[in-house]
């Protein structure tokens, strides 16, 4: 495995790069990440500016995809103070109006936390790579961090219902993964989710949450670009888009990226 530094200010960590693999989210396409070395012990400032240049992280890997012939992995924000709820969202803000929240450390994990994540990976994830859900899983995927990191609960009277793993940045936060019950269908638990951090992120008067990679062609991320406006972080700057795009709009911006980054969109961009 080779050695990597990227063009930042933060060339001074140590960065690896991996050899070519299959891409987790486009089939027969090679993909290929850059990491942080995980020995390296950082805070809140050196992953908010980590995360202010495409970087993420799972587990204790941080990590930003370095791909040669494509470019559909986009860094996505949203921008609490201007961000403003659709029908469908105002309909489950409104739906879980009897829900109350709670930030836990997430050094306070529990059988309970455990119990409703492989509740929600046996039911709702089983065509994916982490099925069936496991505990060593469970702690390595979302336990272990290399920063700050918290639960955001979502609770029904005595009921855990939701928890979204984040990490705290010094101008909001990273949505790391959340996951909830499976089974109140009717709630919209991940989009209320979105929009508890939007508002927590507020209450706090920072700026940002950060929703990870927004990928055009992979139907399962377009829920992303539903949180408008929303800004992309494109050939090395964040960019905003100020609409919720069209399907057409989706699938053009995507064909637009699998060789560079687009040139053509700036009527979308900025507006």
């Amino acid at each position: 495995m080779n050695t990597y530094t990227p063009k930042s200010p933060l060339s001074t960590l140590q960065y690896f790069i991996t050899p070519p693999h299959d891409c987790s989210y486009l089939n027969a396409r090679p993909s290929r990440m850059v990491f942080l070395d995980p020995k390296q012990r950082i805070d809140v400032l050196t992953l908010s500016d980590l995360s202010r240049t495409g970087f993420r992280r799972s587990g204790d890997y941080i990590y930003r995809p370095e791909c040669h012939s494509c470019r559909q992995c986009l860094s996505c924000r949203v921008p609490v103070e201007h961000f403003t709820m659709n029908s469908q969202q105002k309909k489950a803000w409104k739906r879980n109006k009897d829900l109350t929240m709670y930030i836990t450390p997430i050094e306070q994990a529990n059988e309970q936390h455990y119990k409703l994540y492989e509740k929600y990976i046996n039911i709702r994830h089983k065509d994916g790579d982490m099925y069936p859900a496991s505990k060593e899983q469970f702690e390595k995927f979302l336990l272990h961090t290399c920063t700050e990191s918290f639960f955001l609960e979502l609770w029904k009277d005595d009921q855990l219902i939701s928890v979204s793993v984040c990490d705290a940045l010094d101008d909001g936060l990273s949505a790391v993964y959340t996951f909830f019950e499976p089974e109140e269908h009717k709630r919209s638990l991940g989009v209320f989710a979105i929009l508890k951090q939007i508002d927590y992120v507020k209450s706090l008067n920072l700026d940002y949450v950060y929703l990870g990679y927004w990928v055009p062609h992979s139907k399962k991320m377009n829920y992303k670009c539903q949180y408008a406006p929303f800004e992309l972080f494109i050939d090395g700057q964040w960019h905003t888009l100020n609409k919720q795009l069209s399907s057409e709009d989706i699938i053009n911006l995507g064909e637009s990226l699998m060789t560079s980054y687009p040139t053509n969109w700036s009527h979308l961009l900025n507006e």
